[in-house]
């Protein structure tokens, strides 16, 4: 056997060493991740793949953290399961306050003090709450926000008047597991420009009851509105998907998510309260939705995560209630004047009352508007069986605009 040349044995070493540098730069590349972070949430296709690729990479690749994802369209039944089985997520994102509010009671959440500055926040956003045997604590930091209180069209802008006819309005109330949701809005927007924020408030904290006349009242201008009792407008209604696309000369109710579908068509919109019949001297203030934060298990990557999202430079999905954000340049001017009324200090902006009451409550709320939808005049019998569940809580609902 011949033995290998030098020249040959140099290149088998120059191997030999780039392979081994190959190998300790991997082993350091796999050191360099720093544990990992359960998140879930409730965000799935396109929603999910901008939150993926515009949060979740960047964080990952600046921290060296793992976020194990979960999104489920069935958010609330899944995180009570995972608390049972004592195996719940890192962290957690909710539509609106009020489940949180309930975790938080029950000692489930972990305050968020000192990992982002709350000056950055209107407090109504990231309140500081009070659960009895506990100071004061923020315990949830807003990681997208929506606005309602919106009448989306194309062509003339509608007056109070054109609005009445029911048959004006696009009217889709199917969502899987939380259908309804859109006639709660309705309900909620109604009572809020009737009788202005402070009234709303009291309801939905849970100090004024359902069967009060204010409340009634905004019931039954609903109904009114959308036709409620008509057989075939509450079939067609209760299958259609709520971001179903509309038939041209029609109007929409509902929230800034909606503004890419209208843009398309030429439209914009207008306040709820320019076309809601008797709006009250109160009127004007916002209704709004944001998808919340929290920290079930405190561990050194699940709060950094929480920083991650405050982060002022982060960008995060749709609109941040973070005064303090770089101002997105691709926004057009509806984009911008809507991120104006979610951050602006100064204006009147109630929660999303649904999101903002107990879990139990929530979902009474959304099959009580689908079953008054079909049958109006049922409407006292699905007041008092929601009147059965009233609970007040300590939870800012408007905000002091």
């Amino acid at each position: 056997m011949s033995r290998p040349g030098a020249r040959t044995l140099g290149v088998l070493g120059l191997c030999l060493l780039l392979l081994g540098a190959g190998v300790i730069a991997g082993v350091r590349w796999a050191r360099e991740w720093q544990g990992s972070v359960t998140l879930l949430a409730n965000w799935s296709g396109r929603e999910r793949e901008q939150f993926e690729k515009n949060v979740i990479e960047p964080f990952e690749e600046k921290h060296r953290i793992d976020v194990v994802y979960q999104g489920s369209s069935a958010l609330s039944q899944v995180l009570a399961a995972d608390i049972a089985a004592g195996n719940p997520p890192d962290v957690a994102v909710l539509p609106g306050p009020g489940e949180l509010l309930a975790y938080a009671v029950d000692g489930r959440l972990h305050p968020l003090d000192g990992l982002f500055d709350a000056g950055h926040y209107d407090r109504f956003w990231a309140p500081e709450v009070s659960v009895p045997g506990q100071d004061a604590h923020t315990y949830w930091l807003p990681v997208k926000t929506g606005l309602k209180s919106m009448v989306w069209y194309a062509g003339h802008q509608p007056t109070a008047e054109a609005a009445n006819p029911p048959g004006r309005w696009c009217l889709g109330m199917e969502s899987g597991a939380t259908s309804g949701w859109p006639g709660t809005d309705w309900v909620e927007d109604i009572l809020l420009q009737q009788a202005g924020p402070r009234v709303y408030e009291q309801w939905a904290g849970g100090r004024l009851p359902w069967t009060d006349d204010a409340v009634r009242k905004a019931w039954t201008t609903w109904t009114d509105m959308v036709g409620a009792g008509d057989s075939a407008r509450v079939e067609r209604a209760l299958t259609t998907a709520f971001a179903a696309d509309c038939a041209p000369g029609r109007l929409e109710h509902q929230g800034s998510f909606r503004a890419g579908h209208w843009q398309q068509a030429g439209g914009d919109y207008v306040h709820f309260s320019q076309v809601v019949p008797e709006a009250g001297p109160d009127a004007g203030a916002w209704e709004v939705s944001g998808d919340l934060a929290a920290v079930l298990n405190p561990t050194p990557q699940a709060e950094q995560l929480i920083r991650y999202l405050a982060d002022p430079d982060t960008t995060l999905p749709d609109y941040t209630a973070n005064r303090a954000a770089t101002a997105d340049g691709e926004q057009d001017a509806t984009e911008r004047e809507i991120g104006t009324v979610l951050r602006e200090p100064g204006r009147a902006r109630c929660w999303d009352a649904s999101d903002a009451m107990p879990r139990t409550t929530r979902d009474a709320f959304h099959q009580a508007v689908l079953r008054t939808f079909a049958a109006p005049d049922e409407l006292p019998a699905r007041l008092t069986e929601l009147e059965r569940l009233r609970k007040p809580q300590n939870l800012p609902v408007c905000s002091a605009g």
